[in-house]
């Protein structure tokens, strides 16, 4: 296939340029990017003050830029509130939204703001389907990612957000939805729910399910149960970076970014195929992010993918280059359980565990404290929740069994 026509399974001819058109494209615009970003947002004015854009035409000269991590945003905004002096001035911003940490987040007025069409194409989703967005909608934008890219397909939304399982079920059933968006563990959770009510789910077909792994096993059980589901790598800062395609093999990087592996800590690209972090630069004139580290480490997939799509692979999430953990498909970070630890002067030291049971997200915060009163547990449960916005039990143990090994967070999850 040509990169001047495309077929049925391809949103538009920019997937299947070659890899050097597609390679030359990006730099052609890049300069312009840095450019406007260093004129028009204070951070960026400090932050590349001495990068001459015109001069930043290929990888090697962008792996020399500084790298902006995820996990400075929090200091950056709390400086210059809301978004640290990363929007640019004259850009309109429609919504704020705020994720664990506490990251404020933008979203620019255009449709498919986040890229998430590209992504809804390659997993079935077309003009007319009913999509099941179980998403949320409040505090963080996942909800509006998966709304925002659907609509931009010509899609009818039901704005599901999370919980209410058998609620859920029957509004599948009712709408007779033909796409899901959502967590996967979700997705069988309710499909499971509407099975035990006698309820018709047959209608929905197809998912794109992010936020969480998605183990071999349970998208196995997904599938048992009538639908097709691959997923999306996407972050509430960038919108959707990478997307699984009918051709299950790896995941392939959106259009609208340049993605780069880094080794962890530094801003220094790794060998083809070594596991590093990966580092992300983004088309959004509303919010250039340049160079931004996420934390979440991947490795590149040598080859182009069978379905024709050209870009560059990446494997998919292979976990976080610190301690931040992604539960229920929330962000949880150290400094969430030193706030917890903060708010109870009887703990000693706390340990908060991610674990899976039967390809569910569970968290366990373990707790050393010595003469706690009664009903203390509960009273831990309410904060840990207030703190992280997620559900989790309390352990109390005893003062100094807890390991010595520095991990404040610990991700037990394995995914066979």
């Amino acid at each position: 296939m040509s990169a001047q026509d495309t077929g049925p399974d391809h949103l538009d001819a920019l997937e299947t340029r070659s890899p050097e058109q597609r390679e030359q494209d990006l730099f052609a615009a890049l300069p312009g990017l840095i450019a406007h970003a260093k004129a028009q947002t204070d951070f960026f004015a400090t932050h590349l003050k001495d990068v001459d854009p015109a001069q930043v035409t290929d990888r090697a000269a962008l792996a020399k830029l500084p790298v902006l991590r995820k996990s400075a945003l929090k200091e950056v905004q709390a400086l210059t509130p809301p978004f640290g002096g990363l929007v640019a001035r004259g850009r309109s911003v429609g919504r704020i939204f705020q994720s664990p940490g506490p990251i404020n987040e933008p979203q620019g007025l255009g449709a498919n703001y986040w890229r998430a069409a590209r992504a809804l194409y390659a997993a079935g989703f077309r003009a007319g389907d009913v999509v099941h967005n179980s998403f949320s909608y409040h505090f963080t934008p996942g909800g509006w990612i998966l709304d925002d890219g659907a609509r931009a397909l010509g899609c009818l939304v039901f704005p599901a957000g999370i919980g209410q399982t058998e609620q859920q079920a029957q509004a599948i059933a009712a709408m007779r939805s033909v796409g899901y968006c959502g967590t996967p563990s979700f997705l069988r959770i309710v499909l499971e729910k509407a099975k035990e009510l006698g309820l018709d789910t047959s209608s929905m077909k197809k998912g794109l399910v992010s936020g969480e792994a998605l183990p071999p096993s349970l998208r196995a059980l997904i599938r048992d149960l009538g639908v097709d589901v691959y997923q999306a790598y996407a972050t509430a800062d960038l919108g959707v970076v990478a997307y699984e395609t009918p051709a299950l093999e790896g995941m392939v990087v959106e259009e609208g970014v340049i993605v780069e592996i880094v080794r962890p800590g530094t801003g220094d690209p790794v060998e083809p195929g070594e596991v590093g972090e990966i580092v992300v630069t983004t088309f959004t004139p509303e919010y250039p992010l340049i160079r931004f580290a996420t934390g979440d480490m991947t490795a590149l997939l040598p080859g182009i993918s069978p379905c024709g799509r050209t870009n560059m692979r990446i494997k998919g999430w292979m976990g976080r280059a610190d301690q931040t953990t992604k539960i229920k498909g929330m962000f949880v970070h150290p400094e969430q359980v030193a706030e917890v630890v903060k708010r109870h002067p009887e703990i000693r030291r706390a340990r908060l565990v991610a674990s899976s049971v039967d390809n569910v997200d569970q968290m366990l915060i373990r707790v050393e404290v010595a003469g706690a009163a009664e009903g203390f547990d509960q009273i831990l449960q309410r904060t840990l929740q207030d703190v992280t916005k997620l559900k989790g039990q309390v352990e109390l143990v005893e003062p100094g069994s807890l390991p010595n090994d520095g991990k404040v967070i610990d991700d037990i999850r394995t995914y066979a």
